[in-house]
């Protein structure tokens, strides 16, 4: 029930608490791969108690889930919350590893049923790391409705643009990568969100507002 370590540190006398002490030092970066899929006690789990502190101070999370976690009670809501807050989450079907990377320094690994050990050695940090990055760009990103939001804002931002620099429906589908189709519908919906009758209309109305000139963050 101890987290052993390769080079031993004083830690915390359990793999939740030794895992929460490790997290507490990440300085820039944290990876997670786990293959948990229902919310409960996993020293190795998609979320940790001091996640959100890590990101308040800038270390970047790069999470890889299930797809299962998406629906999964109490997990999906802790996930979107870690989203939220400024993790990149991405799902796959099946996750190939339980596994935890702090800093590119340390890895985290099961050990016995409710163990874990970490380790420095850069050979196992390396092997670890290098499975986590092939399965990430086949990963599907995680979108919460704020996200989705914040995507669609921008998207309409720059179809405006578009169209307001001479841009056919055609020609600016091509440039922003969706389709004609989806074009004249967002502009049908931003016409009728401004009460604009034209779509001239609508651009001087989006002009007058700023939106034109807003920036997404």
């Amino acid at each position: 029930m101890t987290l052993a370590f390769d080079q031993p540190r004083p830690l915390s006398g359990t793999p939740a608490g030794a895992v929460a002490d490790l997290l507490s030092r990440a300085s820039f970066e944290v990876l997670v791969m786990s293959t948990q899929s229902s919310f409960g006690p996993d020293p190795i789990g998609l979320v940790h108690p001091g996640d959100h502190a890590n990101l308040r101070r800038g270390v970047r999370y790069r999470v890889l889930a299930p797809d299962a976690a998406r629906t999964a009670p109490r997990l999906s809501t802790r996930v979107a919350e870690l989203t939220l807050a400024g993790a990149s989450t991405r799902t796959v079907p099946r996750v190939p590893l339980d596994a935890l990377v702090v800093d590119g320094t340390a890895v985290v690994l099961p050990a016995g049923v409710t163990g874990a050990a970490a380790f420095h050695l850069p050979g196992v940090v390396t092997s670890v790391v290098e499975l986590f990055e092939r399965v990430w760009p086949t990963a599907v990103p995680l979108q919460t409705p704020a996200t989705e939001s914040a995507d669609s804002d921008q998207r309409e931002r720059e179809l405006l643009k578009l169209l307001s620099a001479g841009y056919t429906d055609a020609a600016a589908a091509v440039k922003l990568g969706i389709s004609v189709r989806t074009v004249r519908r967002t502009v049908a919906d931003v016409m009728n969100r401004l009460g604009a009758r034209s779509r001239f209309q609508a651009g001087a109305k989006a002009a007058d507002r700023g939106w034109l000139n807003e920036r997404a963050g």
